[in-house]
């Protein structure tokens, strides 16, 4: 296993594309999901899982849970106000 710091070693430890954090949060996950899916037959913690996995992964220290957040923002909750003028010269 390889263990990926930045140069100024401050920031959280990472392991592929998650923080060490995600990585035991989707493991545990991983052994409820499956004691239930062997159990009960229940399928909603294994996709639980799988969407808490795919929106935890991390590109630049930005996860696609904070990215859709962000457009979110953007596109809907905070409103655009745009000026037009003419620079009469």
């Amino acid at each position: 296993m390889e263990y990926l710091y930045p140069d100024n070693l401050k920031a959280k430890a990472t392991l592929w594309l998650w923080e060490l954090r995600d990585i035991g949060i989707i493991a545990i996950g991983l052994l409820i999901s499956v004691f239930a899916l062997s159990q009960t037959g229940l399928l909603l913690p294994v996709v639980i899982t799988a969407v808490y996995a795919f929106l935890s992964i991390r590109f630049e220290d930005v996860s696609i849970l904070d990215f859709i957040k962000y457009a979110v923002a953007f596109f809907f909750l905070k409103s655009q106000q745009y000026e037009w003028r003419s620079i009469d010269e």
